[in-house]
């Protein structure tokens, strides 16, 4: 079974179908017994980082995601959620995160298009079990701030808008997305799938995420 954190700020229901039609269990949740007993998780997110936190706090999740982490089973932050692991960020003030991976998340800086909106291709820069038997390609990307690792080896893949962007991290089983891959077509579909098959064994016949909309 995969958890979807609900903290009640995230795309839960797309993030839930996605995770359904690679042929798993997808349970949104925001009871920490659930969560700490799932086989993986999901922590989506949309908004702003301090509001994210602020949620995360007050519901008792901060500490669950964390507890979770710690556990080694897999854990994936997707858009905010991927930000959301790091040290801190300086959206609308400097907000501490959940300080699973170590780094900082800053606004886009310079004379481009924010927030930085579309598709772009993806580098792999690290091995990774996420990536095993995909090409690069390109995915969804919505975002006005970026996540900047301390630890090169957490850095698996950028993309590029007029700097290189941090787009996929991890460390041990912890993982983060900045783009949304339930809408980024075959490869995100692709990575999601990856990421899944971490947790463990699908539990129905999964649809081929080539034929996914």
């Amino acid at each position: 079974m995969i958890a979807i954190i609900d903290y009640g700020m995230g795309n839960l229901h797309s993030v839930s179908k996605a995770v359904e039609r690679l042929g798993y269990e997808a349970v949104v949740t925001s009871d920490p017994e659930t969560i700490l007993a799932a086989d993986g998780a999901i922590l989506p997110g949309v908004g702003a980082f301090g509001d994210a936190m602020a949620e995360l706090t007050a519901t008792g999740l901060r500490d669950t995601v964390v507890r979770y982490a710690e556990s080694g089973k897999p854990l994936l932050g997707i858009c905010l959620g991927m930000q959301l692991l790091f040290t801190e960020s300086e959206e609308h003030g400097r907000h501490e995160g959940l300080n699973l991976l170590p780094g900082k998340v800053i606004r886009f800086r310079g004379p481009y298009k924010v927030p930085h909106m579309g598709w772009n291709r993806l580098a792999f820069r690290q091995a990774s079990p996420l990536f095993e038997g995909l090409e690069e390609g390109h995915v969804y990307f919505v975002h006005s701030f970026h996540a900047i690792p301390e630890v090169t080896t957490d850095l698996l893949a950028t993309t590029d808008y007029f700097q290189a962007v941090t787009a996929v991290v991890g460390r041990g089983s912890v993982y983060g997305m900045q783009f949304h891959p339930e809408k980024s077509g075959e490869l995100g579909m692709r990575l999601l799938g990856r990421f899944l098959s971490l947790c463990g064994t699908a539990e129905q016949p999964s649809v081929e995420a080539g034929n996914a909309p």
